[in-house]
């Protein structure tokens, strides 16, 4: 009884083989496009997200105390270098500018008479009929004289000064910010309008590349000096919030001081013309750059390439048309290709379509994608 039983499962295995068998004969060869790996000499691509910021922003202060009476300005809107933005009441320090005047008036008539007392000394201490002590006195007088009138024009040379301080022109060209001061509020230093507004210079925006210290390690570890970092970027450009790219080039400016303590980053500003004023400050970026220098790589097509729970993998097609599943790992784009860091070798080749139908030891049918 057991010896038959055996032998009725031996026959039902046998059946399942065979009918595997056939089942597998019968299964059509799939016809797949597929692509080479390709070598090349490329720079690798980074994408960073930033906002742009105002390339300096002018503080403007008033330097003398007094009623504001007249705010020349629209908030927000641009304002040119020389352009009278605030006027302060400037009764109280035009009467110092007017006493100033006469005070020099007055040492200028007295440095008049010291001058003739000493040019009429000079001939009579020459025929004795003055003494020498006396000529000194005179001449000490002039000179004292001349002195006073320095002191008083250079009194009258402040007293315009501070008052040409009532008037406020704009330092740079820029977008003026609101102001919370209003005409009629006494401004100036020590009291609560301190401060009157900012203009943000917008001719140059820039943007902050936080690049992690291990990436830049990767990349910079010829350089000989971490602060400049002129040659490690190239190709930057500027993608604005809608996708659209911005017509103008990036440029390298400088590298922050410390390295962040929080992200372990080293940021790296980089700047962008804006001619036609299209960019703002605060707005959303993402920038795109070269980075390091030009370095032969693997590349095959993006489409080739499966990403499940964070892992990389594509089937590669052998010499005996079937196919092979190979996890891999990528550095990043370049164009419409990824760029392959381990897991392939120069020559071969990775289907690109059909990835679904896909298991390993399947046999295909190759066909070169255009």
């Amino acid at each position: 009884m057991r010896k038959e039983l055996c032998l009725c499962m031996l026959v039902i295995l046998c059946c399942m083989a065979c009918h595997k068998k056939a089942k597998k004969q019968e299964e059509p060869v799939l016809q797949i496009e597929v692509a080479q790996v390709r070598v090349d000499s490329v720079v690798m691509k980074y994408e960073f997200v930033s906002h742009l910021k105002s390339n300096y922003d002018a503080v403007i202060q008033p330097r003398v105390n007094g009623y504001l009476l007249r705010k020349n300005f629209s908030a927000g809107m641009p304002v040119r270098r020389g352009q009278l933005l605030f006027v302060i009441d400037a009764n109280l320090l035009n009467t110092s500018v007017r006493a100033a005047e006469a005070s020099l008036a007055s040492a200028e008539a007295q440095a008049v008479e010291a001058r003739s007392n000493y040019e009429r000394a000079v001939p009579l201490a020459e025929i004795n009929a003055i003494s020498r002590s006396q000529l000194d006195q005179y001449t000490a007088q002039y000179r004292s004289a001349e002195s006073a009138v320095r002191s008083a024009r250079q009194s009258l040379e402040s007293a315009r000064l501070q008052a040409g301080y009532t008037r406020i022109y704009s330092p740079i060209d820029g977008i003026v910010a609101y102001a919370d001061v209003h005409e009629g509020d006494y401004v100036g230093p020590g009291t609560q309008f301190s401060t009157l507004t900012t203009i943000s210079n917008l001719d140059t925006l820039s943007a902050q590349l936080a690049i992690p210290t291990s990436l830049y390690m990767d990349y910079a570890h010829q350089a000989t000096n971490i602060y400049d970092n002129g040659n490690l970027l190239s190709d930057i450009e500027l993608y604005l919030a809608d996708g659209s790219r911005y017509e103008y080039g990036g440029v390298y400016d400088y590298t922050q001081q410390n390295i962040s303590p929080t992200s372990g980053t080293i940021t790296i500003v980089v700047k962008f013309p804006n001619p036609e004023s299209r960019l703002k400050a605060g707005e959303y970026a993402r920038v795109l750059t070269g980075l390091g220098a030009r370095k032969s790589r693997l590349l095959i097509p993006q489409q080739s390439v499966s990403r499940i729970q964070g892992v990389e993998s594509v089937w590669v097609v052998k010499a005996d048309s079937t196919v092979e599943y190979r996890a891999i790992k990528t550095l990043g784009s370049h164009g419409r290709m990824w760029v392959v860091g381990s897991g392939l070798q120069p020559d071969e080749h990775v289907a690109l379509t059909g990835l679904q139908k896909l298991h390993g030891g399947m046999k295909v049918i190759p066909k070169k994608a255009e």
